[in-house]
């Protein structure tokens, strides 16, 4: 579990997910909702006692509300808070569970071909999609913008970090629910519970099989009728996850802003994506897969699905969809 935040702001956001928290049992399946995160979150398990789950339940719970006490970017004094706050001044403390979880970001930028880059808070403050009408940020502005982007500018050390300009900033939005969704799964491993799911805001990952299968049903929504799913996928031991424009977008002079940006032109990713689900062994690369062939595009973005062992995908385009070799695989007969 990562070390503690700040007292005050830990206890405020313990308080407000442990208050969100609803436990049922339907049958032999234990079910935990709450919000963290800015989410809807849902922790299913069955097969073991009640007292176990009992337990688990509330390790989720205050796991989860400490780990967003911690990273989140809309807390001031949580750690990403004064990271950012410290920019361009002095290093921060951070803890062995920090260290590698900027480890993991630093592997992923690389892996991503600089899809993903945890320093682009500053051009995701640009983009405005609840505005109406849709206002579109100027050129030099995206310009002043990128030149405070770059993972590769940031200073680490065991037990410190420095962002060296002022107003770089870090935002752990494009894997933190997914991370925190496969580090719920390892408490789980931990405590033996050999069949469970865990979804944080359709970010998925399961364990086992669902109650009376071999398997769990996950359900992909349908780009050209959200709320619908267009198939369901079956799986075990793997991570779902699904990225896309289709529900938060806008157009300015006929073309189509979508809210997934390219951190490497400023500009929200353009071509003919509106969908992408990814089946992976973890959902942290689930996630960060599916976000990145938004960006690349369906063709380099499916190859780069190839290059990752175990990973599966689907993409809908404006023409329909395309798949990489291992999706149908998922797709029951």
């Amino acid at each position: 579990m990562p070390a503690m935040a700040n007292l005050s702001s830990a206890q405020e956001v313990f308080a407000r997910v442990s208050q969100s928290a609803q436990a049922t049992v339907d049958g032999s399946l234990h079910k935990l909702e709450f919000r963290a995160m800015s989410t809807r979150c849902q922790v299913n398990c069955h097969g073991i006692a009640a007292e176990v789950a009992r337990d688990f339940q509330r390790e989720v719970v205050a796991w989860v509300a400490q780990f967003e006490a911690r990273y989140s970017r809309f807390i001031p004094d949580s750690l990403i808070g004064r990271i950012n706050a410290a920019a361009g001044e002095h290093w921060v403390e951070t803890d062995p569970d920090t260290d590698r979880l900027f480890a993991l970001c630093h592997e992923l930028f690389f892996f991503t071909r600089g899809s993903f880059d945890p320093t682009a808070l500053p051009l995701i403050k640009l983009w405005n999609w609840k505005a109406n009408p849709p206002v579109l940020p100027n050129e030099a502005a995206i310009r002043a913008a990128l030149e405070l982007v770059g993972w590769k500018k940031v200073q680490r050390k065991p037990g410190g970090i420095f962002l060296p300009q002022r107003g770089m900033a870090l935002d752990l939005g494009g894997i933190g629910k997914e991370y925190a969704v496969d580090c719920v799964m390892n408490l789980a491993s931990q405590r033996g519970i050999p069949n469970v799911l865990v979804d944080f805001g359709q970010d998925v990952r399961v364990r086992g099989v669902s109650p009376g299968k071999n398997f769990w049903w996950i359900g992909l929504d349908d780009a050209t009728t959200p709320g619908k799913c267009w198939v369901g996928v079956a799986v075990t031991d793997h991570a779902v996850a699904t990225s896309g424009d289709y529900l938060r977008h806008f157009v300015v002079n006929g073309r189509r802003y979508g809210h997934i940006l390219d951190p490497r032109t400023g500009y929200p990713a353009l071509n003919d994506c509106r969908a992408v689900s990814i089946i992976a062994p973890s959902c942290t690369i689930a996630g960060l897969l599916s976000t990145s062939v938004c960006i690349l595009g369906a063709k380099e973005g499916l190859q780069l699905v190839e290059l990752h062992p175990g990973a599966a995908g689907a993409v809908t385009t404006d023409s329909g969809r395309l798949y990489s070799r291992k999706f149908p695989e998922y797709i029951p007969a």
